[in-house]
């Protein structure tokens, strides 16, 4: 399949000359306007990168980037027409993996996507369930070869099953392991979040609950899957 990139900038002129550069070099592209609409996109559509411009009309790419962060780790390239190294800085602090400035050669930007992809590339996928496997760089976790969409909690929480099939994991241990502030956090948290997982993988193997819930002490990952 030819890698998706969603190109998010609002002028049409820009927009298309990006998209024909794009596909000429072997990309399939979407284009959007605006940013409110992208993470309603993002929760539907497989995204490879994004080009994302910051002078957006509806809301600043510095922030739309931090809101994507939150869930998604597939990569960033800001585009701008400001230049000033304080702009590079914050972005690149914030989450993007490259920084192009206007005016550009839409080729060397088409370079540039491609470079970031390679450095995308997952190592070995580290995996102790067949069923399952993680790809660390990317923060994905893969179902039978389906690529589950997780929050960073139920990424982090199904870590904590896959590395132990069999062991027995309290909402305590969960939490301590899993949320930045545990203490704030409540047993019903935990107990959302493994039902929120039990729909994806449902999603995907209909006959098979991997997670198996021990009442009045915790959960733990199905063995031999």
């Amino acid at each position: 399949m030819k890698p998706r990139i969603l190109i998010i900038e609002d002028e049409p002129a820009i927009s298309d000359t990006i998209s024909y550069a794009l596909e000429t070099d072997g990309f399939e592209t979407t284009c959007l306007t605006a940013g409110r609409s992208v993470m309603s996109l993002l929760s539907k559509e497989k995204i490879d990168l994004i080009i994302l411009d910051i002078g957006l009309p509806d809301i600043s790419g510095f922030e739309l980037c931090k809101e994507i962060r939150k869930i998604h780790a597939l990569p960033i390239i800001f585009l701008t027409a400001r230049s000033e190294e304080i702009d590079r800085v914050v972005g690149l602090e914030i989450g993007a993996d490259d920084y192009v400035s206007k005016p550009f050669s839409p080729r060397e930007l088409s370079a540039r996507v491609k470079a970031v992809l390679r450095r995308m590339q997952p190592e070995p996928l580290t995996s102790v369930c067949c069923s399952f496997q993680i790809d660390e760089i990317r923060q994905k976790i893969s179902y039978y070869d389906h690529g589950l969409e997780l929050s960073r909690y139920e990424y982090l929480l199904m870590k904590i099953f896959i590395r132990r099939p069999g062991q027995v994991f309290s909402r305590e241990h969960i939490m301590d392991q899993v949320w930045d502030e545990p203490e704030a956090s409540m047993d019903r948290t935990v107990d959302a979040h493994i039902k929120n997982i039990r729909i994806k993988l449902k999603a995907v193997k209909p006959d098979i609950d991997p997670i198996i819930t021990h009442r009045g002490t915790g959960y733990s990952l199905k063995e031999g899957l």
